[in-house]
């Protein structure tokens, strides 16, 4: 078998571009064979813009029993990514689920555990782990080339959504249709990329606004400091209500600090280590002589198609993986210590959360939810069946 055959379930806005580009032929060693979609008129936008050879069905009964396909994309709303990729295991098929990898770590560990048992590849859409400038931060930070870290700051307020954007669909920034805010929706990358380059903090304190500047239920705007084992600190700023925004990465280490923005990577680099600078001058006032450099980023940036190509392969040679699945979990639970240590005023270890408390709490903030409970069953049916 040369190319790996995809079966995707939810062809919504992420849905449909994954099936226009696998339908186009634009990831080499895989195409796509079947679709799935509760909704009529999604079901009917697979008949008019997709090739008569991929199979439509209406729901994943049929689909899992049917469908002629290897792996499964899942590409629905964010309750039903460890639903539906348990269920894809369950059923034999390699997984590929689009991020977040869910709202909650309790699911999303459940999912994690079905992988381990399945002997199937498990992968996460976290397509910014294929851009060459974070890629080349992490290759620096893992070298050795920064020394030990000492702050990392991450602006990223650049996430602009306007009242219009809330209200084109009811499920958007409601804790029953998407149980989140810009944490959720808009950050999961950053999320994922801020352990990937750096690594997991091992407390968490997050001051949170829910509806500032917008009338919306969920977080839209979030500060939060970070501590990790060797001393280090972190801040995390996000929003999506400031125009214009920012994003902008700074990560100070021993031997200098790099900055991020608009795509270069800068870096201010010390010609002596601040540690061993700081034992030997002898002359008061001084500071380390220091070179400025902008880092050349080579390669390209393939996205999505990247992420689907490498997954593809993993599935078909064994190649590692650049998202596997079991990382997921990373960020969600770095979300997950956010929101509880804002609701319970308190830090909180992200790799260590008190998930039924968080699920708890959770569920109240559903049951006062204003997205409709009859929408919300039909959109978040965890019987199986999409």
């Amino acid at each position: 078998m040369d190319k790996l055959r995809f079966g995707i379930i939810g062809i919504g806005n992420m849905g449909s571009s994954h099936a226009k580009n696998l339908s186009a032929g634009k990831v080499p060693n895989a195409c796509l064979a079947a679709v799935c979609d509760i909704k009529e008129s999604r079901r009917q936008w697979a008949k008019e813009n997709l090739p008569e050879s991929v199979e439509i069905f209406e729901n994943t009964d049929k689909f899992f029993a049917n469908a002629k396909i290897d792996a499964v994309l899942v590409a629905v709303p964010h309750y039903l990514h460890p639903v539906l990729g348990m269920e894809s295991l369950k059923n034999g098929f390699h997984v590929l689920v689009e991020k977040p990898a869910g709202v909650y770590t309790k699911a999303v560990r459940e999912m994690n555990a079905a992988a381990d048992a399945s002997n199937k590849v498990y992968g996460v859409m976290f397509n910014q782990r294929t851009n060459p400038v974070y890629q080349k931060v992490k290759e620096l930070m893992e070298s050795g080339e920064l020394g030990e870290m000492k702050r990392v700051v991450w602006e990223i307020t650049n996430w602009y959504r306007s009242q219009s954007y809330y209200d084109s669909g009811d499920w958007r920034a409601t804790w029953g249709g998407e149980g989140g805010g810009v944490l959720l929706n808009q950050d999961p990358h950053q999320l994922d990329l801020w352990q990937w380059m750096c690594g997991m903090p091992t407390s968490i304190r997050a001051f949170m606004d829910y509806g500032k500047c917008r009338n919306i239920e969920v977080e839209n705007d979030v500060t939060a400091i970070a501590k990790y084992a060797n001393g280090a600190n972190g801040i995390f700023i996000t929003s999506t209500h400031e125009a214009p925004g920012t994003n902008r990465l700074e990560i100070s280490a021993d031997r200098g600090k790099l900055v991020v923005e608009n795509d270069v990577i800068t870096f201010w680099r010390n010609r002596v280590g601040e540690q061993e600078f700081n034992t030997t001058y002898t002359k008061g006032f001084g500071s380390p002589e220091c070179w400025k450099a902008e880092i050349p980023v080579k390669g390209p940036n393939p996205q999505h198609l990247g992420i689907l190509e490498n997954f593809a392969s993993a599935c078909l040679k064994g190649t590692p993986l650049l998202a596997p699945g079991q990382e997921g979990i990373k960020g969600v639970s770095i979300s997950n210590a956010m929101h509880l240590s804002a609701w319970t005023d308190s830090w909180v270890d992200p790799s260590n959360i008190d998930e039924e408390l968080f699920y708890k709490l959770l569920q109240e903030k559903i049951q006062s939810s204003k997205f409709k409970k009859e929408t919300k069953e039909a959109n978040l049916d965890t019987s199986g069946t999409y």
